[in-house]
């Protein structure tokens, strides 16, 4: 969220005071526009003003920042630093494990997560890993070989191809449907509610979830000077409404998980709030509170339904662009599976074009172009530079995945680069879509599972076309908190061969 000041600094409305200030600076900037890159500590360095640091060059340059950075680390180099605001703030492509896995405080995170109560925002520490070994453990439940994410799955993929195909035939803009039917998911996968979409608890959820992440990106300047949370700020108290909404929400089913608990044992868990209470009450400390149970399971919507929806949405775009994908993953699917009975996830060995899809998707639009900051937590060095302690470090995912010394032709859409000679699945090691360390997302296998799930079984039964005459989708994408695809429309079909067999009318 730190990073996304860089995008929102020329369109957010900042206070008056601050815009007063930035036009007096503005004379500072013309003093100083002279001077050419600096170094600061050995590594090249923006060139940067009094308050405003690299602001003004990172602004007007016009581009997202992980273009901005990757056109930077073209010419600098894979390593170089930039002044956001007062902070000094290294640009990387690499980091090294435990020595940067600090999170900085930000006015924004400290609201969402009650001040560090969750997994992804809240700084390293041993109750961090006691809390992160606690949500590991929880999402077991729903790993491979549970068959609980995929009975979960498959009921919000058939509702999913339902409301699709009520479109008959007509083009419409797939996002709306798309993003219920994973929030659908993740509400059942939380606190096991299952819903219709007209339904108005689901409606709150997705307008809270919305809510957040458009406010996140509209007035992210208070994480770069949190000076400003003392003025006017509409982005920021829209943000505290719907996290107020949330955590109402949120509060009522934890009251409610709580309550069954007291009545005795109800048996084996059933969703991620059963599975966070019963691991709380087996911790020896107390440390691990209701607030971090109530914060994991909020970071679970914000995580779950943006990565998992932002992803499918950018693969439904690219096969747009590309039919013959489409047509081939197809082919995988009725040759290994068949058209007799919904995908399983134990078919994912036998489907290494579909999963190939998958990473290529992952990897061509990453729904984090630049990670959330790190910050060094020890002194330490970075390509031979020393690195102090609370150094805030941007790793820039996007810089990562389009190496074209590591990527044939990187802004191509090319699934075989993550199938072997033999076509059989391969991972490069430059490929890190969810990170890596001890920050790498704790719910990776969890998403990885509903990927391949929602998308072989939406590629199974149906087929996405382009409507006529209408151009291909936009691919630059639009960067707030998660890089979204700009919307676009298809027609949905049927395939032949299952819709023979099963009936989704």
């Amino acid at each position: 969220m730190f990073s996304l000041s860089l995008s929102s600094f020329s369109s957010s409305s900042a206070p008056v005071l601050f815009l007063s200030f930035a036009a007096f600076t503005f004379v500072l900037v013309l003093l100083s526009s002279c001077r050419g890159t600096s170094r600061v500590g050995g590594v090249p360095c923006l060139p940067r003003v009094p308050v405003l640091g690299s602001l003004p060059w990172v602004s007007s340059s016009g581009l997202p920042p992980h273009l901005l950075f990757t056109g930077i680390s073209r010419r600098l180099g894979p390593l170089f630093s930039l002044f956001l605001g007062p902070h000094f703030t290294l640009v990387v492509l690499v980091t090294r494990g435990r020595d940067f896995a600090g999170r900085p405080n930000m006015v924004t995170t400290d609201l969402l997560t009650r001040g560090g109560k969750d997994i992804a925002f809240c700084d390293y520490s041993p109750l961090w890993k006691s809390h992160r070994r606690l949500v590991h453990t929880s999402f077991t439940l729903f790993g491979e070989g549970t068959g609980r994410l995929q009975e979960i799955v498959l009921s919000a993929v058939d509702d999913l191809v339902e409301e699709l195909l009520s479109s008959r035939g007509r083009c419409f803009d797939p996002c709306a449907a798309v993003t219920r039917a994973v929030t659908n998911v993740v509400c059942t996968l939380v606190f096991s509610a299952s819903y219709r979409p007209e339904d108005k608890e689901l409606q709150e959820v997705i307008g809270y979830n919305n809510g957040i992440v458009q406010t996140i990106a509209a007035g992210a300047l208070v994480d770069i000077y949190p000076w400003m949370k003392y003025f006017p700020n509409s982005s920021l108290d829209k943000l505290k409404r719907c996290i107020r909404v949330r955590d109402e929400l949120l509060q009522k089913k934890l009251d409610q998980h709580k309550a069954l608990m007291s009545d005795g044992d109800p048996g084996d868990p059933r969703d991620l709030l059963d599975a966070l209470l019963r691991g709380q009450k087996g911790e020896r400390s107390s440390a691990i509170s209701d607030d971090h149970v109530l914060m994991t399971a909020a970071e679970a919507f914000g995580a779950g339904v943006e990565t998992t929806s932002t992803t499918l949405l950018w693969i439904i775009a690219y096969l747009l662009h590309h039919p013959e994908v489409q047509t081939r993953a197809q082919v995988e699917l009725e040759d290994r599976v068949g058209l007799d009975r919904p995908v399983l996830v134990s078919d994912r060995t036998l489907l290494p074009f579909v999963e190939a899809v998958i990473q290529e998707g992952l990897r061509i639009r990453p729904v984090s172009p630049v990670l959330i900051p790190h910050t060094a937590m020890t002194q330490t060095s970075l390509g031979g530079h020393s690195v102090q302690p609370g150094t805030r470090v941007l790793v820039n995912m996007w810089a990562i995945h389009h190496q074209p010394q590591h990527w044939d032709r990187p802004d191509l859409f090319k699934p075989e680069r993550f199938l072997d000679e033999r076509g059989e699945r391969y991972s490069p090691s430059g490929f890190l879509p969810f990170g890596a360390g001890p920050r790498v997302c704790v719910g990776e296998s969890l998403a990885r599972l509903e990927l391949f799930l929602f998308l072989s079984s939406l590629l199974q039964r149906i087929s996405f076309s382009l409507p006529p005459s209408e151009p291909a989708p936009n691919l630059q994408g639009a960067l707030g908190v998660v890089l979204q695809p700009p919307p676009y429309r298809v027609v949905v079909t049927p395939r032949p061969g299952w819709g023979e067999k099963h009936s989704t009318n």
